[in-house]
């Protein structure tokens, strides 16, 4: 009954008001989305940084081992490092990005949708606690791990594929003698002191991490966006 009677008071408030939420209130949290929004978008620029100094050096270093023969394919192993490097930092800032994604996220289901379907009790709960305790505290929302993975599924694993393919075309364009077998193409992985089984176990190595970790976090994470459903098909305007 009590309920029923709150209900009751607030729909006639909303009447009389004509408002879903006080006026003061929706321009304070318009002003804090918008604010947010700026943030998670400069994040989003820093990005794109790391990823074109990824790009950047392994084209460079591509260009540079196709164009002198004597340059040792050795140094994709350098390549390889440089984008590990580029991969950590981004994924780094790919946790701050996600951290303030997250409160635009909450506010856009539990501010803007409420107010789009003009239902105050949509989605409520205590979600102006957790952002509060955020603002207090932040904290991150996902794992190393998981960033790592989310970048390398979106971005890397093509890098990391690319600099691979490069690297077994230079062994077979630039080796010492014609390659005919598999045996042959074992002895062409040694660079001076260098043992092909190192060579071998890094080039496999790398490649067992990249792909297990992009299959690891796209089974363990549902990613920032679904793909459409059936009953999304109004969009397609």
């Amino acid at each position: 009954m009590a309920n029923q009677d709150q209900q009751t008071l607030e729909d006639a408030r909303l009447a009389t008001h004509g408002s879903l939420y006080d006026p003061g209130y929706v321009n304070a949290m318009s002003h804090f989305y918008r604010g947010e929004m700026g943030r998670i978008m400069i994040w989003r620029t820093r990005l794109d940084t790391t990823t074109n100094w990824a790009v950047t050096s392994s084209t460079a270093i591509i260009t540079i081992a196709f164009s002198n023969i004597g340059v040792p394919h050795l140094i994709f192993f350098f390549n390889l490092a440089i984008v590990w490097i580029m991969l950590w930092i981004e994924a780094r800032r790919y946790r701050f990005y996600d951290a303030f994604r997250a409160r635009v996220r909450m506010l856009e289901a539990h501010f803007l949708v409420p107010m789009i379907m003009e239902n105050r009790h949509l989605l409520q709960g205590e979600w102006k606690k957790l952002v509060c305790e955020d603002l207090i505290l932040p904290s991150f929302k996902i794992s190393m791990l998981e960033a790592v993975g989310r970048r390398m599924k979106r971005n890397y694993v093509f890098i990391f594929l690319l600099i691979m393919i490069a690297w077994v075309m230079k062994i077979f364009l630039h080796a010492r003698q014609p390659i005919v077998s598999v045996r042959s193409f074992y002895q062409e992985l040694a660079v001076g002191y260098i043992p092909s089984w190192f060579v071998a176990g890094m080039f496999v190595g790398t490649l067992a991490i990249v792909i297990g970790i992009a299959i690891y976090v796209g089974r363990k994470s549902s990613g920032e966006i679904s793909e459409f459903g059936s009953h999304r098909s109004l969009w397609r305007i």
